[in-house]
């Protein structure tokens, strides 16, 4: 219940609206009823000052660098835990004890299989197809196959969908993968964890076995628990959006790997490594420092700062620390984009510049250069951004299906298109 009010005046009119509270973060004015009180819509382009549900999962403080799932900050749950577990939690609200771990582990694991008639539907996209367009086509198709957890109304099939998404990600997104660059497809392996698993599938091929690195296994573990679920983003978004008309759960998904494929959302890893591409050699930076600073300048230094965080992105100190334990492990294989992006480091935590307008290195800095020395190409960044934020997709789609003030999503609009006239027919227009 709101205890306090906020009330609205036009003119000689005033209205009061209940305001209510949170266990975290600003309250809310709740204006669900305004249109109906005064005949008016508030106008906020991109919802930046609007909630557009109540949650329970994810909690972000950008002005201090918080991010929590389920109360639990991120940082403890990528240096204790791992992906399933945080899967796990964000499905169930609380962290799995023994039993229900290894219960989790063992349904998401017999479940990574697909069925053998989906391998056609990848030789239907043309060689040199996108992997994310892959994607969106074979993860939405996913609702021809699987029609016993389609029926949102049942908890049952919604439990099933919920670990068929996580569980076969990883297959879709490998299988993408060897599609793209010509290699035959590898089938998961029951007898690895799911961060080894996915690697497997990606970088084996039959003529030789191909042996996860613990380290390497490890770092793209972390990746997807970083990139598990973010609040209110714009893909989840979409998630929520799609859903609340009673789309099923894979044609969700699917919808919100379509609003990740966009730059200004999930491509930002691979812009920071287009940036890198760009700089070339460690010696150019000094001059691509200087064409950021220049307000008249187009060039934008990608990978630093971020809309949310005005602070240290919490996710960037993790993977800052999972970079450099990747690289230890490779080394940078003579590739001179990593020796730019290493040297880009030290200037931007030491240059005053930087430091004052508070652009750290982000977590798409760190990751793009993670998934470079794994030998990952750049194009399937958004695709591993998606496999991980599956479980957060899932998670926010069933938390709205049982909140009983679900409501279809219906923003409204201010109009200023032409006002009402009258038909002129084709004879009589000059």
């Amino acid at each position: 219940m709101a205890d306090k009010k906020a009330t609205l005046s036009i003119g000689k009119e005033s209205w009061e609206f209940p305001i209510y509270g949170s266990t975290l973060g600003p309250e809310v004015v709740d204006i669900s009823s305004l249109y109906t009180r005064s005949g008016r819509f508030t106008y906020d382009p991109g919802f930046t000052s609007t909630a557009s549900c109540d949650s329970d999962i994810t909690y972000i403080d950008g002005d201090v660098g918080i991010l929590l799932h389920r109360g639990y900050p991120i940082e403890q749950l990528a240096e204790h835990g791992d992906f399933l577990e945080t899967c796990y939690l964000l499905l169930y609200g609380e962290l799995p004890n023994k039993a229900q771990k290894a219960d989790f582990d063992y349904r998401v694991t017999h479940h990574t299989m697909l069925h053998e008639q989906m391998s056609r539907f990848f030789t239907g996209f043309r060689r040199d197809a996108h992997p994310m367009a892959i994607m969106v086509g074979v993860v939405g198709a996913l609702s021809a196959f699987y029609h016993d957890s389609t029926d949102i109304s049942d908890p049952h099939q919604r439990m099933v969908a919920s670990l068929r998404m996580i569980a076969k990600m990883p297959t879709i997104a490998a299988m993408a993968y060897k599609y793209h660059i010509g290699q035959p497809f590898v089938y998961p392996k029951n007898d690895l964890d799911y961060a080894a698993n996915f690697l497997r599938m990606c970088f084996a091929v039959p003529c030789e076995e191909y042996k996860p690195e613990p380290v390497l296994a490890r770092a793209m573990d972390r990746i997807f628990i970083l990139h598990a679920d973010h609040e209110q983003n714009a893909s989840t978004s979409t998630v929520r959006l799609a859903g609340s008309s009673g789309a099923n759960p894979f044609a969700c998904t699917a919808a919100g790997i379509a609003c990740l494929w966009g730059p200004a959302h999930g491509g930002a890893n691979e812009a920071a490594l287009n940036m890198l591409q760009e700089i070339g050699t460690p010696d150019r930076i000094p001059e691509f420092i200087e064409r950021a600073k220049d307000k008249d300048d187009p060039f934008r230094l990608m990978g630093f700062g971020h809309r949310v965080y005005k602070n240290y992105d919490p996710r960037a100190k993790i993977m800052q620390k999972t970079t450099h334990e990747v690289l230890a492990e490779l080394g940078n294989r003579g590739d001179p984009l990593l020796d730019v992006a290493m040297e880009l480091e030290k200037i931007a935590l030491t240059d005053e510049y930087f430091i004052e307008k508070k652009l750290y290195p982000n977590i798409d800095f760190y990751s793009g250069i993670t998934l470079k020395a794994l030998g990952f190409p750049t194009t399937m960044f958004t695709v591993l951004f998606s496999l991980a934020r599956t479980v957060g997709w899932i998670a926010q789609w069933k938390e709205m299906i049982e909140d009983p003030k679900q409501r279809i999503g219906r923003p409204r609009q201010l109009y200023n298109g032409e006002v009402q006239r009258d038909y002129v027919p084709l004879t009589k227009r000059g």
